[in-house]
């Protein structure tokens, strides 16, 4: 029995020491960050500038590969079936936290396919009207919908996004019938509602600012619990309907089994850049709040946010299959 409890620390050892080596020579070779969304959304915003900011700090080229669709689910299952060396990153949202809510089956376990590396960015999803609907609040909004049911459309973008799901509780606690148009991405959400093609939809702070005076679209609330610094005349959508929040997030995943100490490395990366003025006065124009966390710290928050989203899905209704 000593021989064996001998040789049982000293591959504990052997292990704990390979490990430190894998981190104190990772990267060797350029990063893979998946994302789940397609290019000039929010959560390609922040992937890019997680791309830069790990690049820098660790000496290799972090390169961008937007894989948008499913809400999320193609991206995760290239993730989560890719080798966990450290190569493969995944840029993720909301959405990661309400696939097993929405999906029957998943290719994937969302629990166990994947490690956690960091919280990375938090944001807010605006209600949004076309410029040619005649409201200016909520309440109106709410009121001719009720006078004209399933004769307003709203731009989802894929399911279980912020988008969707942001319409859809409003659907649930307003009563109302307005009529899901889905579509690929935030982009192609925004470019439907820019151009008249919906009336309606959730749109995330960064990628709405842009066009938030020019005069095609008009903001009616925030998503969130409380008012954004950008915005601040612009109330939250709780204020007439008591309760609702449909906040957005963004973080970093990595494929299960992916060493420890990379995923720590990673994390002190991305950790530094809510200290860094360039990075954080980019996410403040954008309408990002820059955060960062541990890896424990994000498994907690995820698991968390799974459960809010349950009960959410759950009051709607929605399935995705």
């Amino acid at each position: 029995m000593k021989n064996v409890v001998v040789v049982a620390v000293s591959c504990a050892a052997c292990v704990a020491v390979s490990a430190v080596a894998v981190g104190a020579q990772y990267p060797e070779k350029p990063i893979r960050m998946i994302v789940v969304s397609s290019a000039s959304g929010s959560t390609d915003m922040v992937a890019r500038s997680v791309a830069r900011a790990v690049g820098d700090g660790l000496g290799q080229t972090v390169v961008i590969d937007n894989r948008p669709g499913g809400g999320g689910v193609i991206a995760a299952e290239m993730t989560a079936k890719a080798r966990p060396d450290g190569y493969t990153l995944l840029m993720t949202n909301t959405s990661h936290a309400v696939q097993p809510s929405l999906h029957a089956k998943l290719p994937f376990d969302p629990y166990k396919d994947f490690a956690a590396v960091s919280l990375v960015a938090l944001t807010h999803s605006l209600l949004m009207t076309h410029a040619s609907v005649p409201v200016k609040t909520v309440k109106e909004l709410i009121d001719l919908a009720k006078a004209q049911p399933g004769k307003l459309n709203y731009a989802s973008g894929t399911n279980g996004s912020s988008a969707h799901l942001g319409a859809e509780l409003l659907k649930l606690m307003a009563g109302i019938n307005i009529v899901r148009v889905p579509y690929k991405g935030t982009a192609e959400n925004l470019n439907a509602l820019l151009s008249g093609e919906v009336q309606v939809s959730f749109v995330t702070l960064p990628a709405i600012l842009p066009h938030v005076n020019g005069g095609r679209v008009r903001v009616l609330a925030v998503g969130g619990p409380r008012r954004v610094a950008r915005l601040p005349a612009v109330p939250t959508l709780a204020e007439t309907l008591p309760g609702y929040d449909i906040g957005t997030w963004h973080g970093v995943l990595a494929p299960a089994q992916t060493p420890p100490a990379i995923l720590t490395r990673l994390s002190a990366e991305i950790a530094k850049m809510p200290k860094i003025a360039e990075y954080r006065d980019q996410a403040a124009v954008q309408g990002l709040e820059l955060v960062g966390s541990t890896p424990q710290e994000l498994d907690a928050y995820i698991t968390t946010q799974m459960a809010r989203f349950a009960k959410i899905v759950r009051a709607t209704g929605l399935r995705a299959d």
